[in-house]
């Protein structure tokens, strides 16, 4: 019988058993439930890297190290999946790998060597500490609960296993963590960051990975005599999630003594507002208080139905809240009020958004979208006080990256199709449709848009730095070409001297100056030798030949036409287009100047800048808005109204003292405005200039509000 070469007779196959076939049920249960907890850990690691890779970015001491920073977070995002599956497999493979282990010592499955042996890098000594102190904290907190699984696992498998062949061990996970990120093109402060984040997104949380193993082994009976270590204090992920899981009994839930206090002290200023969202029905003799839980569910609701950022009709929140107050109120028969600390979050809530709505820092464009952030945040702060009083509260610092990213923002026509707008529409709408009470989504929606600005932060810093660059070698040179115009002209203006030499010193011998004082300065030992050099050469071409000077030229011109001929060289002049001249030089030392090619007197000065003076006409030294344009700081933003529709929102990116001179750039990175002080201080005068506070958003409507209510309650 023929045999295709796919089909395996069934007499003749020979199966090879897979390890993990061999491997008791109860085993890979336990490995399954290990790998989604673990799973959930790299994930919350990887969710939490861009933040702190960014922070020690926005900490960098150089652009070097920033730039080192920046291109971690990228390597991360692009090989995020494949570090994950990296580090999964490996685990796998440890369970694999379990039923050789503990029987023979070639077969130990393989661990890291912490040791500093002989030749070994710096870099890798310093990785070697870390992971050392990191095992040594996992097995001084979480020792005894390893120990008992890895004699649970010796009994099950009937081997005698070592700690170190645990496939949960904190060893074996760290070489599973380091092979993952063999693909990542970090150095080594970056790969010390990375095991601090898996230690704490990841070991952290190893009693409760070592609980839940333990727990399943003694349900089939293994070991159950083993008395369990008592649980610590939590402090990773369950302790992260408690507030989430604890969320359906709000009364259990710890309470914030600092965020309550804070926000009592608020509620005091917020007497004088109150009363102001309450159902338009005439008050029953008993009004009915609605539960702060089912104030959420209505504002849910309203969620829902929040108009587009295009709608025409404003949406009044207190407004909406005061008709379904109503017809609550009228379907259950009684009047339903708001508790008055709900109340108060309310109000204090829709002042807030009152402030940010007015604030010109936030381009008109984004007024709408951020206004859609209302019910969100007041379903966060009716949850959790401490919003009003923690500035690292998720959902405050999400708020406030989005101000800040739209802060950059210039009107364009199309705006709608704008990157930066589309992902800003993007990140609202999700809170919008999945944030119900879980406020983790807020983190996640930060950690998303920080690796977004971070993106756009590197390619701007990149341009950023070239337009400087470029900006200061320009009006260095400019500068510089003024001060050769004005030596030339100081030597040249009312002298009548040879044509000839007054066309070499402004066509030639202006670019030996230039370069000079670009390359040297104009307190250096180079520039005093080529002034030096002109002035000898205007010399000599004014001796009369019948003057005991002139009768000495003879014995000084080799000098004068070594240091012409080197300057020229110095400068790249092409000596074959100098050769006239020095011919020329030489008729005139020998002959009446009249008699060569004429004399010229200078009349006209000599123009070699195109630099803008600075005008100040009119204008003090004291002068506020020239004060003002002079307080302006790098890296501040301002707004030029260039007409009644047309705006441009620029940062300061640097001021060259030399030419008095202002570069302001837009989002890009790339130049959009120059400007001198006076210009500055004439733009202020007429209003056409605004400098925008880029302070954190919420924090600067909170300062407002509070002023403003201070004013309310004095004036009661």
């Amino acid at each position: 019988m023929h045999n295709d070469g796919k089909v395996v007779p069934i007499k003749k196959a020979h199966v090879t058993p897979s390890p993990l076939a061999r491997l008791p049920m109860v085993l890979l249960q336990v490995r399954d439930k290990a790998a989604q907890q673990l799973q959930q850990g790299l994930q919350e690691l990887f969710d939490n890297a861009d933040d702190t890779l960014f922070e020690m970015a926005d900490k960098a001491r150089n652009n070097v190290d920033q730039h080192i920073f920046f291109e971690a977070m990228r390597d991360l995002r692009l090989k995020r999946k494949n570090f994950e599956r990296v580090f999964m497999e490996g685990l796998f493979d440890a369970f694999a790998r379990l039923d050789q282990a503990g029987r023979a010592e070639l077969q130990l499955a393989p661990v890291l060597s912490y040791d500093a042996v002989p030749g070994t890098s710096r870099d890798e000594r310093e990785k070697a500490v870390a992971l050392e102190a990191m095992l040594d904290r996992v097995r001084h907190r979480d020792g005894l609960a390893l120990s008992q699984l890895t004699a649970r696992l010796s009994a099950l498998l009937g081997n005698r296993l070592d700690d170190r062949e645990n496939p949960l061990g904190p060893a074996l996970l760290c070489e599973c963590f380091l092979r993952a990120g063999r693909s990542l093109g970090v150095e080594i402060r970056v790969k010390l960051i990375m095991l601090k984040l898996f230690e704490k997104y990841v070991l952290t949380d190893a009693d409760h990975l070592y609980g839940e193993a333990n727990q399943l082994l003694i349900a089939t009976g293994v070991l159950p005599e083993l008395k369990a270590p008592p649980s610590r204090r939590p402090g990773g992920r369950a302790a992260r999630d408690q507030p989430r899981e604890e969320a359906a009994s709000p009364a259990e839930q710890p309470v914030d003594e600092d965020g309550q206090q804070a926000f009592g002290a608020l509620q005091a200023l917020l007497k004088p507002v109150r009363g102001s969202v309450a159902p338009t029905l005439e008050a029953s003799a008993d009004p009915q208080p609605i539960a702060t839980r089912d104030l959420l569910r209505l504002l849910s609701h309203l969620q829902q139905y929040v108009p587009e950022p295009d709608a025409e009709d404003d949406f009044d929140l207190r407004n909406q809240l005061e008709q379904l107050l109503t017809r609550v109120s009228v379907k259950s028969g009684k009047s339903r009020v708001l508790e008055e600390a709900d109340e108060d979050v309310i109000n204090l809530i829709a002042l807030l958004f009152e402030f940010i709505l007015d604030d010109c820092a936030v381009p008109d464009a984004f007024k709408p979208l951020i206004a859609r952030l209302q019910i969100p945040l007041l379903k966060v702060a009716l949850q959790d006080k401490s919003f009003f009083s923690r500035t690292s509260h998720p959902a405050r610092r999400l708020f406030n990256e989005i101000a800040a990213t739209a802060l950059s923002w210039s009107p364009v026509n199309d705006y709608q199709r704008d990157s930066l707008y589309q992902y800003i529409e993007q990140v609202v709408q999700r809170l919008l449709n999945e944030f119900v009470e879980d406020p983790l989504i807020f983190s996640q929606l930060l950690a998303e848009l920080c690796g977004f600005t971070a993106d756009e932060r590197r390619r701007s810093e990149l341009l950023e730095q070239y337009t400087r660059d470029a900006e200061a070698g320009r009006v260095l040179t400019e500068a510089a070409r003024q001060q050769v115009a004005e030596v030339l002209n100081r030597r040249l203006l009312g002298k009548v001297l040879p044509r000839a030499v007054v066309q070499f010193l402004q066509q030639a011998w202006s670019q030996v100056l230039l370069l000079t004082c670009l390359k040297h300065g104009d307190q250096s030992v180079q520039w005093q030798a080529g002034l030096r050099t002109m002035d000898e050469l205007i010399w000599s071409v004014g001796l009369p030949q019948d003057t005991e000077a002139g009768l000495h030229l003879l014995e000084q011109l080799p000098g004068l036409l070594k240091s012409l001929r080197d300057g020229l060289t110095g400068a790249a002049f092409d000596p074959f287009s100098t050769h006239d001249f020095f011919v020329r030089l030489q008729a005139l030392h020998v002959q009446a100047p009249e008699g060569v090619d004429g004399l010229v007197e200078v009349r006209e000065p000599f123009v070699f800048s195109a630099l803008p003076p600075d005008s100040l006409d009119g204008l003090s030294d004291d002068d506020p808005d020239l004060l003002k344009a002079r307080q302006l700081r790098i890296d501040g933003w301002v707004v030029f109204q260039q007409d009644h529709a047309d705006t441009l929102r620029c940062k300061l990116l640097a001021i060259i003292p030399a030419a008095n001179t202002y570069i302001f750039v837009g989002r890009t990175g790339l130049k959009v405005a120059e400007k001198s002080a006076g210009q500055l201080a004439q733009a202020f005068k007429r209003g056409a200039l605004h400098a925008l506070d880029d302070g954190p958003l919420f924090e600067r409507a909170l300062t407002a509000v509070i002023g403003r209510l201070r004013q309310l309650n004095r004036g009661k």
